[in-house]
C-alpha cells in the first residue's frame, strides 16, 4: 500500500526559463537568469526530497537546454544551467512550450520577465497551449530600483517625475500579471532575496492543491 501511494503522489516539474534579452537585466552584481537559475535549482532539489520529478528547458529564440524531467534530477537540474547565460534575443514561446506541451501533465515554472507589455504579449499568446495540459506558474522578478524610488521621499522635480515613472512600470506590470491569470496561469513575483523562497512555495502548494 505505501508503494501504491508513492506512484499515485509522484509528480512532473518542468522548469522553463527564458534567456532572453530581458533575462540580462542586472539585478545588483547579478542578472534576471542568474536569480531565476538559482530559484529553478531550488525547486529541483525540492523535488528530490518530496519524491517529484525534475526536468528543465532553457530557451530564447531557440532551446538552449532541455532535460526531460526524472527521479532525483536536482543534481542533472544543476549541470544542465550552470554556465546558462542571456543573449540579446527575443524568447520564442511557442518553439518552448510546443516541446513540452505533450508530455505527462505537469507543473509547469517559467522564469521569465515581465517588464514589457509588448514583450509580455507572446507568452500570454501561448500559455494557454500549455494550461489546457498542465497546471502553470509564472515566476518574475521585482524591481528593486522600482521599490526605492517609491519609498524614498521625492526631491524637488526629478524625485516626482521619477515616481511617475515608477508607478508608469509597475502599473504596466500587474495589467500583464492580469493578463496572465486570464489565460488560467498563476503568477509569482518576489524580489531576489526571497525569489527561490516564492518559487519553491508556489510548487509546494500547487502540489498539495493536487496541481502538480
Amino acid at each position: 500500500m505505501s508503494n501504491q501511494f508513492r506512484v499515485e503522489q509522484d509528480r512532473d516539474v518542468m522548469l522553463l526559463l527564458d534567456s532572453g534579452r530581458l533575462m540580462a537585466s542586472p539585478l545588483g552584481d547579478r542578472t534576471r537568469l542568474d536569480v531565476a537559475v538559482d530559484a529553478a535549482v531550488a525547486v529541483a532539489l525540492v523535488a528530490d526530497v518530496v519524491g517529484d520529478r525534475a526536468g528543465v528547458l532553457a530557451f530564447d529564440r531557440q532551446v538552449r537546454r532541455q532535460l526531460a524531467p526524472r527521479r532525483a534530477g536536482g543534481r542533472a537540474v544543476v549541470r544542465a544551467l550552470l554556465d546558462l547565460e542571456p543573449r540579446a534575443e527575443e524568447p520564442d514561446y511557442e518553439l518552448a512550450f510546443r516541446s513540452v506541451e505533450g508530455a505527462k501533465r505537469s507543473l509547469v515554472l517559467i522564469f521569465s520577465d515581465l517588464l514589457e507589455e509588448t514583450a509580455a504579449r507572446p507568452l500570454a499568446d501561448a500559455v494557454p497551449v500549455l494550461a489546457r495540459r498542465h497546471a502553470v506558474t509564472i515566476a518574475t522578478v521585482r524591481d528593486p530600483d522600482l521599490d526605492d524610488v517609491l519609498a524614498t521621499e521625492p526631491a524637488g522635480a526629478h524625485g516626482v517625475a521619477a515616481q511617475a515613472v515608477a508607478l508608469d512600470v509597475l502599473a504596466a506590470r500587474s495589467r500583464v500579471s492580469h493578463m496572465l491569470r486570464r489565460t488560467g496561469a498563476q503568477v509569482v513575483e518576489a524580489q531576489a532575496d526571497r525569489f527561490s523562497a516564492a518559487c519553491v512555495g508556489a510548487y509546494l502548494r500547487a502540489k498539495s492543491r493536487g496541481r502538480a
